[in-house]
């Protein structure tokens, strides 16, 4: 090592990389360990919550963490920039410049030294090449982008609303591609919104006549990855508020109108949304030879550590982990990326320690949950003792609802995270129940 400080760079500030970087940012591992954080934006939100910042009924300006006034908080050195590649033989990463919404250029071209790094840079959507997606179709990979959706949604039914005078038999259609828990979470929080603007003042819209959302899936039914029951069940809420769910209808292209289908069929929207699968981002191509698969993840050993470097480690989606016996692999869920941290997190300490023995990372599936607004909440608990346990109404919502505060408390501690429930509660007493600017 080149500085007394062991230099550990972690490239990715979502919920993985920022656990990660607060866990190892304690008083008594300063002296031995210097923790730098780099990420693209200057702000986290837990990346579930997305699609209801999309939706409009989560406001991000009230949940948000600021990467520099975390890290200040906590000893860590904190660099905006972008991974632009990996310099493995001199232990630097390099930052793309930084260029405000004017083309200013803020922040030059730069390096951060490692010891160890850890990349934890997600995913984003994966449009398997199908011709017109990038042009016509909306993703929800960031939270600028959930805002800029949010936006464009409020505004084009604002507009549909006033065209209803002239044309009675008008139309709104949103079209949402995947069927799985970001697809049809979505679904269901769109539904609620049009019917709270109705409520609003814009009667106008007559959503249940009027507004006709789509979600299609290419496989036999929606949510592949999760039990049957699971499935069946969020198929039948979906349907029971109107909202049609198209299985086994595989997209071949996208037009500015609507989704053209291997049947030669077309499913007219204008709103057309892509969450049907994911990749790891681009800058991996640029990761100085490290091993990826074929959706451009990083392929990790069962410690986590890269298959062709002993000094890089991977987690969350960007990762791929070897499949178990049964030939299952690691899902691209919060809770992976939780655990993984916590993994990490350890072997960082065992590193520091002189101990090259960081043991092997076995995921625990714990189950899954599925929020459909204001309508339901479904999922299953799992565990060695209980087994599989099947769960609806308000037990699941509030089980969904104590993942999002896990992740709080792994940032900001037990104490704050109890108070900004507080506040937030109380806050929702004058909030609209969606957000209108």
């Amino acid at each position: 090592m080149t500085t007394e400080r062991h230099r550990l760079v972690i490239v990715g500030g979502g919920a993985g990389g920022l656990e990660l970087a607060s866990r190892l940012s304690s008083r008594r591992l300063r002296k031995r360990l210097q923790v730098t954080l780099v990420d693209a934006r200057r702000t986290h939100l837990w990346k579930p919550l997305l699609h209801e910042v999309a939706a409009g009924s989560f406001d991000p300006a009230e949940h948000a963490l600021e990467y520099m006034v975390h890290a200040t908080r906590h000893g860590i050195d904190f660099r905006l920039g972008t991974m632009e590649r990996i310099d493995r033989s001199q232990h630097q990463v390099w930052l793309a410049p930084v260029i405000d919404r004017e083309g200013n250029e803020i922040l030059a071209r730069r390096s951060v030294a490692y010891d160890t790094l850890v990349l934890a840079v997600g995913s984003v959507a994966n449009d398997f090449g199908v011709p017109g997606v990038a042009e016509h179709c909306w993703f929800l990979d960031t939270l600028h982008e959930a805002k800029r959706f949010q936006r464009r949604l409020l505004d084009a039914l604002l507009r549909f609303a006033g065209r209803t005078v002239t044309d009675p038999a008008a139309e709104f259609r949103v079209a949402i591609v995947g069927g799985g828990a970001t697809g049809v979470e979505l679904a269901a929080q769109l539904h609620r919104v049009s019917r709270v603007l109705a409520q609003y003042g814009l009667e106008a819209l007559q959503p249940e006549r009027r507004i006709r959302i789509s979600v299609l899936e290419s496989g036999p039914r929606i949510l592949p990855g999760l039990p049957p029951r699971m499935s069946a069940s969020v198929t039948r809420e979906l349907e029971r508020i109107g909202i049609s769910v198209l299985v086994e209808q595989r997209v071949i292209g996208v037009d500015a109108d609507a989704l053209l289908l291997a049947d030669g069929s077309r499913v007219e929207a204008e709103i057309k949304v892509w969450a049907a699968g994911i990749r790891g981002p681009e800058c991996l191509l640029h990761s100085d030879g490290l091993e990826l698969n074929r959706i451009r993840q990083l392929v990790v050993r069962r410690n986590l550590l890269t298959t062709r470097d002993d000094h890089i480690f991977a987690l969350g989606d960007c990762a791929a982990f070897p499949p178990d016996a049964q030939g299952r692999g690691v899902p691209p869920r919060a809770q992976a990326a939780h655990q993984q941290a916590n993994f990490v997190t350890r072997a960082v300490r065992r590193r520091l320690h002189d101990n090259n023995n960081l043991g092997e990372y076995h995921y625990r599936d714990y189950g899954s949950l599925v929020a459909l607004g204001h309508y339901s909440t479904v999922g299953n608990l799992m565990g060695a003792i209980t087994g599989n346990i099947w769960i609806s109404g308000f037990v699941a919502r509030l089980m969904y609802v104590s993942l999002y505060k896990l992740h709080q408390a792994a940032l900001y501690g037990w104490w704050h995270t109890l108070l900004l429930g507080l506040a937030n509660r109380l806050r929702r007493t004058v909030d609209p129940e969606i957000k209108l600017h």
